[in-house]
């Protein structure tokens, strides 16, 4: 696996005060990794996903303004984008790394997915429970989970599908924190190995899709 590791200094980049200078580290420190890594868990998510996927590496492109307290590439079935879709994510932040699955504010089709979830949750939940370090994120940008995965019910597990129809907005954000600390020890196979072992489980969800 091609993919060079992330260090300190890609964490230091969101602290960087203003849009010029935070975005210029993005672009030149930043977001190389992330496309190589995109490339590198391809064949691993295809696997998973159980068809073609396309990585896809945040561009940031609405923002002029506030700068960015995270980015990412993404991983979906469409070559186009992945917004409106189901999708994976590996997201680094100002102290994290994040492994996501992700139904976003502009899935196509969310109030359909959440039902389909419904019907397959009960099934799926002990998988989810019993994987470490699962977690529920409410919001995609957010470092720390709301909570694990091992400490909710069955039927709360379930019950997350609502997230996504409460409000416009709303969002299923499920998957893994790792910390700076851990994340700059980690060489390209532990990048790989920590993916597949938070995805395995996630990718009936993705299949929801």
């Amino acid at each position: 696996m091609g993919f060079e590791r992330f260090s300190a200094r890609d964490f230091e980049v969101f602290a960087i005060s203003g849009f010029q200078g935070r975005m210029g580290a993005i672009r030149g420190r930043v977001r190389p990794k992330l496309e190589s890594l995109g490339e590198a868990l391809l064949p691993d998510l295809a696997r998973l996903a159980g068809d073609e996927v396309f990585a896809h590496v945040a561009k940031h492109a609405r923002r002029t303004v506030n700068p960015p307290d995270d980015t990412w590439v993404a991983f979906g079935p469409d070559r186009r984008g992945y917004k409106k879709a189901q999708h994976f994510k590996v997201a680094i932040s100002r102290h994290a790394t994040r492994f996501l699955f992700e139904i976003g504010p502009e899935h196509a089709e969310k109030r359909r997915w959440a039902a389909a979830w419904k019907l397959k949750a009960p099934k799926l939940a002990p998988a989810l429970k019993a994987a470490r370090g699962l977690a529920w994120f409410r919001n995609e940008h957010d470092e720390e989970p709301r909570a694990l995965l091992a400490d909710l019910s069955a039927g709360e597990i379930t019950g997350l599908a609502d997230e996504l129809t409460r409000t416009r907005d709303g969002q299923l954000v499920l998957g893994r924190r790792a910390g700076e600390a851990e994340v700059v020890t980690w060489g390209p196979e532990e990048y790989r190995a920590v993916a597949v072992a938070t995805f395995t489980p996630l990718a009936p969800l993705y299949r929801l899709g």
